[in-house]
C-alpha cells in the first residue's frame, strides 16, 4: 500500500518541487565591454541612441557611484568572486595573468550549487585552457568566443564579428549574423530551455561589444552618418545602439514568457569608455585604463519587480564590482561556502537605506604588467575623496572633473587614504608570486590547446600579431597532470587556419623561412627538421607529473628563433579518439579579415589610398 501511495504522490511531489524552483528569482546580468558611464543617453550623452536602456533606467535602481577596475579581465574576476582581482591572480589581460585561480569560488559555482541553470554568452576572459574555462568554473551552458576579444589568439581563427565560429558547449559552431545578436539569441534559447525544465536561471550575457575592433552592422553605423565622427567612432556608437536593440529584445522575451516580475535584470559595463576623446564624457576625466574617474566609474542599473525594489531612484554610496556576489547571496538566500569577500552585502541600499556603507574605502587599479607594482594606476576611493596613484588628491564631490590636485591642502586625507592602500597592498600582494598553470594530460581537455595570449614574455595575443611574427623569448606555464606519454604539436598558425609554418597568411605579413622546430619542456630539449609544407611539428615525449615550463620555437637558416604561437598537448595514454580543437573544422570556413582595422570599409579606404596620386614636391 505504501508503494502504491508513493506512486500516486510522485507527480504531485514533482510538481511541487518544480513550483518551488520556479519561485526562485532568475538573474540576468548584461555586461558590455569598454562602454563608459556616459556612453548612454540616460546619462546625458546628446548623440548616442539608446532608447531601450534609457527607458529601463527610468524604473531601475541606479548605482551612480559604482566602480570597477579600469580594464576588462580584472573587473570580470572581481565581479565573479567578490574579491579583488589582484587577489584572484587576474591583474592583466594577457601573459598568463588573466586566468582566475582555481581556488576561487565563482558566482556561477554558487548559483549552480543552489539549483540554478547557469549560462555564459560572449566573453569570459578568465582562462581558455582547463581548469580555467567557464565550463570548469560553474557554467553549465557556454556560448563564447575565445580570449579577451574576437580576433585574439584563443578565438577561432579568422573571426571578425560577422558570421563567425564560436565555442558552444564543447564544440566549435558556425553562426550567421553579428556577434552581439548571437549572444543574446543564445541566452534567450538557454533561458527558454531552463524555464521549460522548471529551473531558475543565471544568465551571464557578457558582451565583447563595443570593444575593438570597432565593427557594427551597416544600418547601425548609418544612424550616425550625419555626425562629424570618424568611421571608428561611428562603429563604436553603432555597436552600442545594436546592444540597446538587443536589450529591448531580451526584455520582450522576459515579458512574453511571464518572467519579468521575478527576474533580477542588471545592465552594467566592465570599464571606462574606449570611444576615445571624441565621444561625450560629461565631466569625467580619463577613459579605459585610466586611474581617473572615467576609467572606472560605470553604469549599474537593476530592476526586480517581485523583489519590491522601488525603482526610479539613485543610490549614491560608493559601490564596486566586489559587492555584487555577497549581495546576491543574502538577497536570494543562497547557500554558499565561507568566502573572505573584499566586497560588502549592500542589500539595504536596494531597499532605501540612505545611511549604511558611508565612509568605506575601496581600491581599483590597472596593473597590466607581468608582476604588480605598488601604486601603479590606482584610485583609493571613499565617498568624497580620490587618491590617484598615491600622489594626486581630488575632492570628487566638489571637483568631479578632477582638475584640481589638493594633496598639499589636505595632507591628513592623503595620509589616511595611503594607510588604507597600504593595508590593501599588504593583503593582496601576499601571493603575487603565484602562477596559474594550465593543465595538460587531463581527460577534461585532451589535447590542451595553448595560445599566444598566455605566453609569458613577448606574446602574440592577437591574430594580427601572429601574422607579424615574433622572435622574443617566451614560454607557457603548464602542469602535467600525470606521468605518461604525450604528443606536443607546435604551430605558427592554429589548426583551423590550415596553413604551413612557413606560409604567409595575408600580404604584406611576412612568412617564416624556418628549417628546424625546437621544444623545451620539463627541462628536456627536443629538435626536429621542418618538412616542406608542414603545418605543425609533433614531438613524442615522456613527461613527469608536476609544474614546468614549455617553450616552442622555429629556427631559420641563420639561427634566428621565431615564435610558435600555438601548442596542442595530447596525453596519448588517456586519448579518447577525439582530437576536439585540433583538426581542421571541415565545412566551417573562415573569413580573411583577421588583421583589418576597426571598421568594415577598411579595404575600400586602403584601395583609395593606393590609387591616390602623390603630391609633387616643392622645389
Amino acid at each position: 500500500m505504501k508503494k502504491i501511495l508513493n506512486y500516486f504522490l510522485f507527480p504531485f511531489i514533482l510538481m511541487s518541487s518544480l513550483n518551488a524552483a520556479s519561485e526562485k528569482p532568475n538573474v540576468v546580468i548584461v555586461i558590455t565591454d569598454d562602454q563608459g558611464y556616459y556612453d548612454l543617453g540616460c546619462h546625458g550623452n546628446p548623440v548616442i541612441k539608446t532608447p531601450g536602456i534609457d527607458k529601463f533606467y527610468e524604473n531601475a535602481v541606479r548605482f551612480t557611484n559604482y566602480h570597477v577596475d579600469p580594464t576588462c579581465a580584472p573587473t570580470r574576476a572581481a565581479l565573479m568572486t567578490g574579491r579583488y582581482s589582484d587577489r584572484c591572480g587576474v591583474w592583466h589581460t594577457i601573459l598568463g595573468r588573466s586566468m582566475l585561480r582555481t581556488r576561487e569560488v565563482t558566482m556561477a559555482d554558487v548559483f549552480t550549487d543552489n539549483g540554478y541553470a547557469t549560462g555564459i554568452f560572449g566573453k569570459w576572459h578568465l582562462g581558455d585552457a582547463y581548469p580555467y574555462r567557464p565550463e570548469d568554473r560553474g557554467f553549465q551552458y557556454v556560448a563564447m568566443h575565445g580570449g579577451g576579444g574576437i580576433t585574439q589568439t584563443p578565438d577561432y581563427w579568422g573571426n571578425d564579428y560577422f558570421n563567425d565560429t564560436y565555442w558552444v558547449n564543447g564544440k566549435w559552431v558556425k553562426f550567421d549574423g553579428f556577434c552581439t545578436d548571437i549572444w543574446f539569441d543564445q541566452s534567450i534559447k538557454f533561458m527558454r530551455e531552463s524555464k521549460a525544465a522548471g529551473k531558475p536561471f543565471f544568465s551571464y550575457i557578457t558582451l565583447n561589444a563595443p570593444h575593438g575592433p570597432k565593427r557594427a552592422p551597416k544600418k547601425y553605423v548609418d544612424m550616425y552618418a550625419d555626425t562629424d565622427y570618424d568611421n571608428g567612432t561611428k562603429n563604436f556608437l553603432g555597436m552600442i545602439t545594436n546592444i540597446d536593440d538587443n536589450f529591448v529584445k531580451l526584455q520582450k522575451f522576459l515579458d512574453e514568457e511571464g518572467l519579468t516580475e521575478n527576474t533580477i535584470l542588471i545592465f552594467t559595463t566592465d570599464n571606462g569608455t574606449a570611444g576615445g576623446n571624441k565621444v561625450y564624457q560629461g565631466a569625467q576625466k580619463g577613459g579605459k585604463g585610466s586611474a581617473y574617474e572615467g576609467g572606472h566609474q560605470v553604469p549599474f542599473l537593476v530592476q526586480w519587480p517581485k523583489g519590491k525594489i522601488e525603482g526610479g531612484k539613485d543610490v549614491d554610496q560608493l559601490l564596486a564590482h566586489v559587492d555584487i556576489l555577497p549581495t546576491f547571496i543574502d538577497l536570494l538566500d543562497l547557500k554558499a561556502p565561507s568566502i573572505e569577500f573584499d566586497g560588502s552585502n549592500v542589500k539595504p541600499l536596494l531597499y532605501g537605506d540612505k545611511d549604511s556603507f558611508r565612509n568605506r574605502t575601496l581600491v581599483v587599479e590597472s596593473q597590466r604588467v607581468p608582476d604588480p607594482i605598488k601604486w601603479r594606476k590606482c584610485s583609493v576611493m571613499n565617498d568624497q575623496w580620490r587618491l590617484v596613484n598615491g600622489k594626486e588628491l581630488y575632492d570628487i564631490k566638489k571637483d568631479p572633473a578632477q582638475k584640481e590636485n589638493v594633496a598639499v591642502k589636505f595632507p591628513e586625507i592623503v595620509e589616511q587614504l595611503t594607510a588604507s592602500y597600504d593595508d590593501f597592498w599588504t593583503s593582496v600582494s601576499e601571493e603575487h608570486d603565484l602562477t596559474s598553470y594550465m593543465m595538460i594530460g587531463s581527460a577534461h581537455q585532451n589535447p590542451t590547446i595553448l595560445t599566444g595570449q598566455d605566453l609569458m614574455g613577448k606574446t602574440g595575443w592577437s591574430q594580427s600579431l601572429v601574422s607579424v611574427g615574433a622572435d622574443k623569448p617566451s614560454y607557457w606555464s603548464v602542469e602535467v597532470e600525470k606521468d605518461g606519454n604525450y604528443e606536443v604539436s607546435i604551430r605558427r598558425w592554429p589548426a583551423e587556419a590550415d596553413k604551413a609554418i612557413n606560409d604567409k597568411y595575408i600580404s604584406p605579413r611576412p612568412a617564416y623561412d624556418c628549417k628546424t622546430a625546437r621544444l623545451d619542456i620539463g627541462g628536456n630539449f627536443y629538435e626536429q627538421a621542418i618538412v616542406d609544407g608542414a603545418t605543425e611539428v609533433t614531438f613524442k615525449v615522456k613527461l613527469k607529473k608536476g609544474l614546468t615550463k614549455m617553450d616552442g620555437k622555429f629556427v631559420d637558416a641563420k639561427g634566428k628563433q621565431w615564435g610558435a604561437f600555438y601548442a596542442y598537448a595530447l596525453n596519448t595514454d588517456v586519448y579518447d579518439g577525439k582530437k576536439e580543437g585540433w583538426q581542421t573544422r571541415e565545412g566551417l570556413g573562415y573569413p580573411l579579415a583577421i588583421w583589418a582595422p576597426d571598421y568594415p570599409d577598411y579595404e575600400m579606404e586602403k584601395k583609395a589610398a593606393k590609387n591616390k596620386k602623390p603630391k609633387k614636391k616643392k622645389k
